[in-house]
């Protein structure tokens, strides 16, 4: 995972959300059919991309897609 702006893309494909619908800003829990399902989807992916471990109690303390890439790809 190179910048935020690669997160975004891959929320919004694990959502399958048009490209308008999710900026670095966005609130996980405002998008369309965000569901705890997805946030695990999503801690898979990360972990596979980033190559490291992502403890779920640190990423349910996020609330929007750059809190996840600052907690998950920068820390």
């Amino acid at each position: 995972m190179n910048d935020i702006d690669e997160l975004v893309e891959l929320v919004r494909d694990l959502l399958g959300l048009p490209a308008s619908a999710v900026d670095a800003r966005t609130e996980l829990g405002s998008l369309p059919g965000w569901d705890s399902v997805h946030l695990l989807r999503l801690l898979t992916v990360l972990e596979q991309r980033t190559g490291r471990d992502i403890p779920l109690p640190d990423l349910l303390d996020v609330s929007t897609v750059e809190d996840v890439y600052r907690m998950a790809v920068t820390a």
